[in-house]
């Protein structure tokens, strides 16, 4: 059976039968009062959710649907009949949808739910609905009223609990096939499966759920490459979803760690809500020996990031139990203990990427310099014991000053130049003061000078500056 899950349509409900002009002729009774019935009311359309069907097949060859209209009034007080309501069956999870605006009118998503989307006309009166006593032969009757008509488009969603992604070829249909009853089509070339596939699978404990094989997705698929979104919609339901990755896949670029960022950006770009359903990882075809290598840098690269990855091969059978438990548990729980992994910690030599490693190097080049200052630090401290005693010998030759924050020279440059009170030096200017404006400024080296009074007139010829540590 073609599956088909969109589909325009234009549906119009019956119109409502015209009310009867009559009146009363028999015999021997003259001038009958008005006897005109009224018209029938028209059919509506009405959608029911079929848990029967899984295809909107029968409503892309036919896609008008109308309802019969209902009967006019009769004479003789009949009413006319009403006509039966047209019912239009539709799979379960059919989105219904206005043709005009793209509003969603309905989600038939419960079976046996039902939606009026067109109503039929109603019946109009028969002229004896408007004799009176002052209007005793009305000779008019009313007109039924028109049924609605729109133009209708419906979607289709697969109602699944588990969803099966992948790119093509790369064990869908074998994984659904081996669960539970469902005989897709399988074959050795990418695109096998053109239409999604649904399976009821037994578990444990008399449980059950519906899987769903959803054709390969590719790069681009949320733009409308390859297949497109066309089916990315059956996902939208599902509960949980199965990663399936191809740990075989060759080719340009087939990298099992790229075939996962690659499906989990198509699903963010289609749905951020689709994006954050749970995920369990499966790495097929693990009775490839290339599958086999690949195994470990790919479950490594997802341990950093938290997720488990469960072996299997569809082929074979092996690790599919192991799947399957964690997949009910997700399903039947809300628990996510067994698709997830603790991560392990960084090693202080591991690579970074991003924004952790120019952290990594600014506290890098910080631990440096600290180091640096620490060293330094240590040296100062070594040369200032060592000192003490060198400074002791030569206190006795450079007294320090007034101020006590320089210490003063020996005593043949101090006669030279003498130190200011505040402790600065002093600053040159050209000799023209006297020789008493510089001894009274000079207090301070008296006891150098009577230490060398040879070299008195060597202190008069270069006397200390008046105003030099004032400016």
């Amino acid at each position: 059976m073609k599956f088909v899950d969109e589909v325009r349509i234009f549906v119009k409900a019956g119109d409502g039968g015209n009310g009867c002009v009559s009146f009363r002729r028999e015999k021997f009774i003259e001038r009958g009062g008005p006897n005109g019935g009224d018209g029938g009311n028209g059919g509506s359309v009405i959608f029911v959710a079929d848990p029967q069907l899984t295809t909107l097949l029968d409503y892309r060859y036919q896609q008008h649907h109308r309802a019969k209209s209902g009967e006019h009034g009769m004479g003789n007080d009949c009413n006319g009949r009403a006509a039966e309501d047209m019912i239009l069956k539709v799979p379960v999870g059919t989105l219904v949808k206005d043709h005009a605006t793209e509003e969603l009118l309905v989600d038939l998503s419960q079976p046996g739910q039902v939606w009026e989307a067109a109503k039929g006309g109603r019946g109009g009166l028969g002229n004896m609905n408007f004799a009176t006593s002052t209007r005793q032969t009305p000779r008019f009757a009313q007109d039924g009223t028109k049924g609605e008509e729109f133009t209708l488009r419906l979607e289709l969603k697969l109602l699944a609990d588990v969803g099966l992604l992948g790119f093509p070829n790369a064990g869908k249909s074998t994984f659904i096939s081996r669960v539970s009853r469902a005989r897709p089509k399988i074959a050795d070339y990418p695109f096998t499966t053109l239409a999604p596939n649904l399976g009821m699978v037994q578990y444990k404990d008399h449980l059950s759920f519906v899987m769903a094989d959803i054709p390969g997705i590719i790069e681009g698929a949320s733009e409308g490459v390859g297949l497109g979104h066309q089916f990315l919609r059956h996902v939208e339901r599902c509960k949980v979803l199965i990663h399936l990755i191809d740990m075989g896949a060759e080719g340009e670029g087939r990298e099992p760690l790229h075939d996962f960022d690659v499906l989990n950006r198509e699903l963010e770009k289609y749905s951020e809500e689709l994006s954050g359903r749970p995920q369990v990882v499966a790495a097929n075809k693990q009775d490839l020996p290339d599958a086999q290598e690949r195994l470990g840098p790919f479950t490594e690269a997802l341990r950093e990031r938290g997720i488990r990855v469960f072996p299997v091969s569809c082929a074979t059978g092996e690790g599919m139990q192991a799947l399957m438990d964690a997949v009910a548990e997700v399903l039947f729980t809300g628990r996510t203990d067994k698709i997830h992994v603790e991560a392990p910690p960084r090693a202080k030599g591991a690579k970074k990427s991003g924004a952790s490693v120019a952290k990594a190097t600014i506290a890098a080049v910080r631990e440096a310099f600290s180091g640096d200052e620490s060293r330094s630090t240590k040296k100062a401290a070594a040369k200032g014991a060592k000192a003490p005693a060198k400074k002791a010998a030569s206190a006795k030759k450079k007294p320090a000053t007034k101020s006590g924050k320089a210490p003063a020279k020996k005593a043949v440059s101090a006669k030279k130049k003498p130190a200011t009170k505040s402790g600065k030096a002093p600053v040159r200017k050209p000799a023209a003061k006297s020789t008493k404006a510089a001894a009274k400024k000079a207090p301070a080296k008296k006891s150098a000078a009577k230490k060398a009074p040879a070299k008195k007139s060597a202190a008069k010829k270069a006397p200390a500056k008046k105003s030099g540590g004032r400016r």
